[in-house]
């Protein structure tokens, strides 16, 4: 996520010369705000490009909510089914598709990610101390439907 974010930033900068970026988030577990390494590279960026990060977490099972989710739905439609049997045909199906008039802007991150690095207990502290969490809404629960937010400063 922080890639994308990355090879969008100087659009973005250019564009709208934001103090605040809000991202709005699922709760996978990738991009969960008690996962250090997403926190890390988020905070870095956020650090790097003196920007501040709104981290908003829709409530669980609400995915209504989330727009991405109809995006899905239109290139899932857009596929018709399709054997999606090569990089070349999955990007190519993901730009031709539209929303709302619009064609997506699509790029492939070509990174590889290590696995099971974690940060130690000194730097998570570290870390911590550039995060403000919202009082009160710490833990989620199926039934809860406050949004979460994690400010980043």
């Amino acid at each position: 996520m922080v890639d994308a974010l990355e090879s969008l930033w100087l659009m973005i900068k250019t564009e709208f010369d934001p103090h605040t970026i809000v991202i709005n988030l699922d709760n996978s577990p990738e991009n969960s705000s008690r996962r250090s390494q997403f926190m890390n590279r988020i905070v870095q960026f956020a650090n790097e490009n003196n920007v501040d990060i709104n981290l908003t977490y829709y409530p669980p099972y609400h995915s209504k909510y989330n727009p991405i989710e109809r995006v899905w739905g239109v290139l899932e439609k857009h596929w018709k089914g399709e054997l999606l049997t090569s990089v070349e045909k999955v990007l190519g199906l993901a730009r031709t598709m539209s929303w709302n008039g619009k064609n997506p802007i699509v790029t492939m991150i070509q990174s590889i990610y290590n696995k099971g690095i974690s940060l130690s207990k000194k730097a998570i502290q570290e870390l911590e101390k550039m995060i403000i969490r919202v009082p009160g809404i710490e833990r989620h629960h199926a039934r809860q439907c406050a949004q979460r937010n994690d400010y980043l400063f």
